[in-house]
């Protein structure tokens, strides 16, 4: 009897160890993913973007091409390839919305397609731009999309919101009145996210967003897109001048070819444009991931929708890319 009152202390004494030891392992993975969450949380200071240290970060990383037109490429393992093989630091989910196939004919299409890639980029660690992919105003749709994603995403650090790819034809007296609206919404659920605005005509009118700035938003930052071979000097020039009035950019879309995404390469502008990124310390994310015949997609069509490309699935813009993005490792 006596034994085994021995044998039942000891097992007792057993589990407690086993269950304290449990919790403190628990405990300590939890301050750990929270230690994690809390640096990738990125805000906006000056003209800069900043970790939780308030020290500057740059993400270099890839788009997608549109959702509608590439949706095979928008899964899990690509992102995960372009991740841990390309070394990108952000991907931007580019959701189509006007032309055929777009949110507009199937929203929940365009919703499937972000999350995926959105959420594998949080399971990678590194960042997700959801691209609201338009060239025109839709408000009311824009608002109910934006409301779904940040009721999603609360508190996740990884995202940024890109509340308008490319205004064309819409002044930035329009832009950004549609502009406060989206980002009303966005604030009235995450407080704290990066939210990427965009400028008339094609993201080249920086210069108008910086006379006449968003005001009452903090973490607020500017889209300018550039393509190497008609973007030169003076798209750099007055880029200067919106940085010299405080306003922070980022650029969500570049390449170094033709703005038609087509034509020849222009190394010398891209090496240039690199350069110019650099020393303002300006993220960028090239265009894109998908095989259409044209010299900005950076895949041919032999191309694995899962990733895992060889040498001969890539286009010379791709193998470009992919250089630069391991060189910034």
């Amino acid at each position: 009897m006596k034994s085994n009152w021995k044998r039942w202390l000891v097992a007792c004494l057993l589990i407690f160890v086993a269950v304290c030891s449990a919790n403190s392992q628990k405990k300590e993975k939890v301050e750990q993913t929270a230690a994690a969450e809390q640096n990738m949380r990125l805000s906006v200071d000056g003209t800069y973007l900043v970790n939780a240290k308030g020290e500057k970060v740059v993400l270099k990383g890839v788009s997608y091409g549109w959702h509608n037109f590439w949706p095979r490429f928008y899964n899990a393992s690509s992102a995960s390839y372009l991740v841990n093989t390309w070394g990108a630091e952000v991907v931007r989910a580019s959701m189509g919305i006007e032309l055929k196939g777009g949110y507009l004919d199937a929203p929940q299409k365009g919703i499937d397609c972000v999350q995926a890639v959105t959420d594998a980029a949080i399971e990678e660690g590194i960042y997700a731009i959801i691209d609201w992919h338009s060239h025109g105003i839709r408000t009311e749709e824009a608002k109910e999309f934006f409301r779904k994603m940040a009721t999603r995403y609360k508190g996740v650090p990884n995202v940024i919101y890109e509340i308008f790819n490319e205004p064309v034809e819409d002044s930035w007296e329009l832009v950004k009145a549609y502009s406060e609206e989206v980002i009303r919404v966005i604030r009235s659920i995450e407080p704290d996210a990066v939210i990427l605005v965009g400028c008339p005509h094609w993201d080249q009118d920086i210069h108008l967003a910086a006379d006449n700035p968003i005001t009452g938003y903090n973490n607020i930052m500017y889209t300018l897109h550039f393509y190497a071979n008609t973007h030169t000097q003076w798209l750099r020039d007055r880029a200067d001048y919106a940085l010299g009035k405080g306003l922070p950019i980022f650029v969500s879309e570049c390449a170094a070819m033709e703005a038609s995404g087509d034509g020849a390469i222009n190394k010398e502008e891209w090496n240039k444009w690199l350069d110019w990124m650099q020393q303002h310390s300006i993220s960028w994310v090239a265009w894109s991931v998908s095989d259409k015949n044209e010299t900005c997609s950076m895949l041919l069509p032999s191309a694995s929708s899962e990733g895992n490309w060889k040498d001969e699935d890539l286009k010379e813009w791709g193998r470009m890319v992919r250089d630069e993005l391991k060189k910034a490792k």
